[in-house]
């Protein structure tokens, strides 16, 4: 059994540059969780409306089931938001990891809006720390300061995953 990973937290942490670094670093297929948004879910964003958990079953489901879909591992983007979203998860692939990208809100905000074209809009950023349930408490959750350079945060994870790579044989 492979590495299964999920670079988490709310919009602007890194999610997708992190994820992806590590998934490269980690010779593992990296899964952008933002592509598997329902078309409607993605407009509602646009119009600034936040999700709800009924807008996100679908998409965690999708998600859950590409986690699935991959034994031999894989690192996935998600917010993962709520701790019932990382149990939908983990119930896919037990063992999963977490790496949680913490940030300040006004971090999160600044990032968003100083990014190009993205569906998320700055708008919804206290949206994301309204339904934030940091995983603090959880087994296999990394955390992290959102906030250090990227480098960083990649050799911090793999460093942190080296064991089990060891273990997997990679």
């Amino acid at each position: 059994m492979g590495i299964h990973l999920v670079v988490m937290g709310v919009a602007g942490c890194g999610k997708s540059a992190v994820g992806s670094r590590v998934a490269a670093s980690l010779a593992l297929p990296f899964i952008e969780g933002d592509a598997f948004h329902a078309p409607a879910s993605v407009a509602k964003m646009q119009a600034g409306q936040p999700l709800t958990d009924a807008d996100r079953a679908g998409w965690l489901a999708r998600l859950a089931d590409e986690l699935a879909a991959r034994p031999t591992g894989a690192v996935l983007s998600c917010s993962a938001l709520k701790r019932a979203y990382r149990e939908r998860l983990r119930a896919a692939r037990p063992g999963l990891r977490f790496a949680y990208l913490a940030l300040t809100p006004a971090t999160a905000l600044a990032r968003v809006q100083s990014r190009g074209a993205h569906f998320f809009p700055a708008g919804l950023i206290a949206s994301q720390f309204d339904t934030l349930e940091p995983p603090d408490s959880e087994p296999g959750v990394l955390t992290l300061d959102g906030s250090a350079p990227l480098d960083a945060l990649v050799e911090r994870i793999a460093a942190a995953l080296a064991p089990q790579a060891a273990a997997a044989g990679g």
